[in-house]
């Protein structure tokens, strides 16, 4: 297989990422649960392929895939720094290294601190300024947050300027951090907060740009793959979303891509306000279906004129 990698640009960190990142995390599980040639086969053909972004967490594995690099306990916001600084330190051993490239705090956020989400004010006044420190002790260089939560809540923090990255939904089935939805769209509004970012110089990382999974329109799981997933910002429960998914069949039927899950991964691309995209594989035919995907570049601007069309019919058969 010959494909050619695109790089762009990581916001304000001036970092050159590949379009395509390699998740090690537990909704794929190939990095978890595969056998151990097999992950070693996965790793070195993602870098033969030119992907240099790994993400990765010491709590990858843990059946808690959402899970993150720091996600602080309400426990841990009694000491901020301090349990940031084990978080990255742990990382750091497991991984062998001295310093992490970029350290994402997981959370979601809303307006105020609830047992589920940090406030605002806690992002702001106590994480970032413990991340800061961190960087000045050169155990890492730049600081993210996953954007989930409130949407408010989102824009505010990405228009701080204390912020160098972060991870945003984006797909088929909750495209709204880069395009206008319509009134009543069945999934969270994120109000184009991926254009903010790139207004703002944060770099950004698209999640779950095929859902979880659900974009390949069947609910049946791969043997190794996490039994269930929870769907993040788009339908009430995973069977929804797969089900959702067969609206987008059209762009495969009049020609605009190969597979709803080629339309999806190359849709994810489709922006500069997204620096890279980030999936979880299975086995390494899934890695090739993937990088394929991505060389064949953006989706046409017909085919996202298409994909209106399907957004607004979603809105009004919901």
């Amino acid at each position: 297989m010959t494909t050619s990698m695109e790089y762009r640009t990581l916001g304000r960190t001036g970092l050159k990422v590949s379009a395509l990142a390699f998740g090690c995390g537990d909704v794929g599980g190939l990095m978890v649960r595969g056998a151990p040639a097999d992950r070693e086969r996965a790793v070195a053909w993602a870098l033969e392929l030119g992907i240099n972004y790994l993400d990765t967490a010491p709590s990858y594995g843990s059946g808690q895939s959402e899970k993150n690099l720091g996600r602080l306990s309400a426990a841990d916001l009694a000491d901020v720094a301090g349990a940031l600084t084990r978080s990255v330190e742990t990382s750091l051993t497991l991984l062998g290294i001295p310093r992490l490239d970029l350290f994402h705090l997981h959370n979601p956020i809303g307006r105020v601190r609830t047992d589920r989400r940090l406030g605002v004010a806690d992002v702001l006044d106590a994480v970032a300024p413990a991340a800061r420190k961190l960087r000045e002790q050169g155990k890492i260089r730049f600081f993210g947050v996953t954007a989930l939560g409130e949407t408010g809540a989102l824009h505010r923090v990405l228009a701080s300027g204390a912020i160098d990255t972060a991870q945003v939904c984006l797909n088929l089935l909750t495209p709204s951090a880069t395009h206008v939805v319509p009134a009543g769209y069945p999934a969270q509004d994120f109000d184009l907060l991926a254009m903010l970012a790139r207004e703002q110089g944060v770099g950004t990382v698209g999640i779950r740009v095929l859902a979880g999974g659900a974009l390949s329109g069947e609910t049946a799981r791969h043997p190794i793959a996490i039994p269930a997933v929870e769907p993040i910002a788009s339908g009430p429960d995973y069977a929804t979303d797969a089900a959702r998914a067969h609206a987008f069949a059209p762009l495969v039927k009049e020609g605009h891509a190969g597979s709803v899950i080629e339309a999806a991964l190359r849709f994810a691309i489709s922006t500069d306000a997204m620096s890279t995209v980030l999936i979880g594989t299975s086995d390494l035919s899934q890695l090739e279906v993937a990088a394929t995907a991505v060389a064949k570049g953006p989706l046409s601007a017909t085919a996202i004129a298409r994909l209106r069309g399907i957004w607004s019919e979603l809105a009004t058969t919901r």
